[in-house]
């Protein structure tokens, strides 16, 4: 997956995009764009945008002491669930969408 945002996370940072539930989506109210802001930042559902480069550096698997691999919890297009109003909501300078930045170890389960 490509990152078309113009935002690149660094350390321990994972941008994802939060995923809208059926209760955002609605044909039949008109729900405000505020209210569903609050709402997306309250869902627990994203898709990794992109992973920074110290992202699960810790859980590396070593031999005698020396790191060799790195089994990242997830990659860019995986849908994951977060942690509850982890990190901060930022927008796109490039798409004009809102995504969210949170920590690596906010990402606590891949959704197959």
């Amino acid at each position: 997956m490509l990152n078309t945002t113009g935002l690149r996370p660094l350390g321990r940072a994972v941008l994802v995009e939060p995923l809208e539930s059926d209760e955002i989506k609605s044909e039949k109210l008109v729900i405000p764009d505020m209210v569903k802001d609050r709402l997306m930042m309250a869902e627990q559902q994203a898709l990794v945008i992109e992973v920074g480069p110290m992202a699960w550096y810790e859980e590396r698997f070593r031999f005698l002491g020396i790191p060799l691999w790195r089994v990242p919890r997830a990659k860019p297009g995986d849908k994951v669930m977060i942690s509850k109003y982890a990190g901060m909501m930022t927008v796109s300078p490039v798409t004009k969408k809102q995504y969210r930045v949170v920590n690596a170890n906010d990402i606590f389960l891949k959704i197959t």
